[in-house]
């Protein structure tokens, strides 16, 4: 059978009625009621068209005609950050060349010579992907300082690919690799994000700003990184969508790092096929599907996305993770519940080897960090390795204002080098119990997918105590170095959570085509309404 890129897939869901059904057609009926009041009076629209619920396809047929521009959509998003950003501190700083770069695409559009779907389509970068004309900190003073010399590899895609750089977005500091007990979303250069959907709620991490971002309309993508679960949990706990690519598929360099065993970028955006279109982009057209893989006909992805029985014959098997409470595991029944009557065979499955996994996943991670931040730190001005990160820190009293101590730096600094034989094998063993632990539930079951809770409904932000985060679901696929993709899949009182999609490597194609069919069944986004607080019954 012919192969099939990623760029390929997502030409063909642009055409496929999903668009029609996407987020930007839904009804905003369940919006009114009682608090409707706290929503922000800016207004979302613009050119027609409203920026919380627009596809990246709507805005490429508008450009196309000529009745929206990349320089007026830009600037309404540049509007809204300025206007909304204070209530909920996502966006760190706003490229200065941001209505420049617009404009180039409005050229290109005007000659046709447009570079694909993301020109002229505004992107913010979490502030640990090098950009050479902004700062790029991990949100430590440590990196505050001159810029990089140079930009990702993603960003050179992006820009090649004509996407507007947009700016920079907060993050739990050092991607929340250094503190014991760290909180989700604070940085000592960008501060505290808040959740949009209820204010003193946390935003989960570490891509808390670009999540937070989406939920608010800030940018029509944002790229965030996982190491495990830094996707996947901001993305449901903020009601967006977000992809953690199969490990290799989006470059890592010039990415702040964690563990080459387990980092990547990833796309997250307000819906499916945004994040599909972005992922054409970060990972290019030949690096999704591996030699000898099956590919998607033409038929199987229509059906997939945007038919109402898209979802016939598919089989997902439910983790339940009845930890995260009882409100979850409910809305975790409806959901399967409303996936059984589209058609799809929902069948409850448990995933094996997962305390060999949580036992041995972090000591891993902190040698790997000491590796991986050594090599990165001689390429910026600052500390030049762990140890003078480490002083740095001590004499540093702003960095001690949340992230109190710095326990995981500490510890991965003690910890065994990559070369130590004992370190080898604990990797050896993870990546073999990881990937068998999706690999032999989906054989024995026939699945498509294994979908779980993502996230539990956002804890009370709350420094003292640091994050309530004990969120299992991410971390056979982060260690595995398989896809997985959270959709929304509903609202704990005010609180999204969302259903997190995990399949076997470099499957992120199917996975994309089946949360574009699970996201058309579901519509679960809501816009959120920036309440200052929620009843303390659906607190953790």
């Amino acid at each position: 059978m012919k192969k099939r890129s990623l760029a390929a897939l997502t030409a063909i869901l642009v055409v496929v009625p999903l668009v029609a059904a996407a987020p930007g057609q839904r009804a905003r009926a369940a919006e009114s009621g009682p608090g409707d009041t706290a929503r922000p009076a800016e207004s979302t629209l613009v050119g027609g068209v409203d920026l919380d619920t627009v596809t990246i396809p709507e805005l490429q047929a508008r450009m196309d005609r000529g009745s929206l521009s990349s320089l007026r959509l830009t600037r309404a998003y540049l509007r809204r950050i300025k206007a909304v950003d204070p209530r909920i501190n996502a966006v760190l700083r706003t490229s200065p060349t941001a209505l420049r770069q617009a404009a180039a695409s409005d050229l290109r559009h005007r000659l046709g010579k447009s570079r694909g779907p993301l020109d002229g389509i505004p992107v913010l970068l979490k502030d640990n992907v090098n950009t050479h004309d902004m700062p790029t900190t991990a949100g430590s003073l440590a990196l505050a300082g001159k810029a990089p010399d140079s930009d990702a590899d993603l960003v050179g895609r992006l820009r090649a690919a004509g996407a507007v750089i947009l700016g920079k977005t907060n993050l739990s500091e050092w991607a929340n690799f250094r503190a014991a007990k760290p909180t989700s979303g604070w940085s000592a250069v960008g501060g505290q994000t808040n959740n949009p959907y209820v204010l003193d709620r946390n935003p989960c991490g570490s891509s808390s700003g670009s999540a937070a971002a989406l939920a608010a309309s800030l940018a029509q993508v944002a790229i965030g990184t996982e190491t495990d679960g830094s996707i996947v949990c901001p993305a449901g706990m903020n009601g967006v969508v977000g992809l953690k690519p199969s490990l290799g598929v989006v470059s890592q360099s010039g990415v702040v790092p964690i563990s080459a065993e387990q980092d990547t970028a990833g796309p997250m955006a307000r819906n499916v096929i945004d994040a599909a279109l972005t992922l054409s982009v970060l990972g290019g057209r030949d690096t999704v599907r591996p030699d000898g893989a099956p590919s998607l006909t033409d038929a199987s992805l229509t059906d997939s996305a945007g038919r109402p029985d898209g979802l016939r014959g598919k089989r997902i098997g439910l983790w339940r993770l009845p930890s995260l409470g009882a409100e979850v595991d409910a809305l975790m029944t409806r959901t399967a519940e409303r996936l059984t009557e589209a058609g799809a065979e929902v069948v409850e499955v448990s995933m094996p080897y997962q305390e060999r996994l949580a036992e041995l996943e972090f000591p891993a991670l902190l040698s790997e960090f000491h590796r991986d931040i050594d090599a990165y730190l001689p390429t910026r001005e600052g500390p030049q390795d762990l140890a003078e990160l480490i002083e740095f820190n001590r004499t540093h009293p702003r960095e001690q204002t949340c992230f109190a101590g710095q326990e995981l730096f500490e510890q991965a600094l003690a910890a065994p080098p990559t070369t130590d034989p004992e370190y080898r094998a604990m990797r050896a063993e993870l990546t073999d119990l990881s990937r068998r632990s999706i690999d032999e539930v989906m054989a024995a079951h026939g699945l498509d997918a294994i979908a779980s809770p993502a996230n539990p409904p956002a804890w009370t932000t709350d420094c003292a105590r640091g994050d309530n985060d004990v969120i299992p679901s991410s971390t056979p696929a982060a260690v595995a170095g398989y896809p997985s993709l959270s959709v929304p899949a509903g609202l704990v009182g005010e609180l999204p959570v969302g259903l997190l999609l995990m399949a076997g490597d470099r499957q992120d194609a199917e996975l994309l085509s089946l949360g574009a069919a699970v996201e058309h069944r579901l519509d679960a986004w809501r816009a959120p309404r920036y309440l200052s607080s929620t009843p303390s019954g659906t607190s953790r």
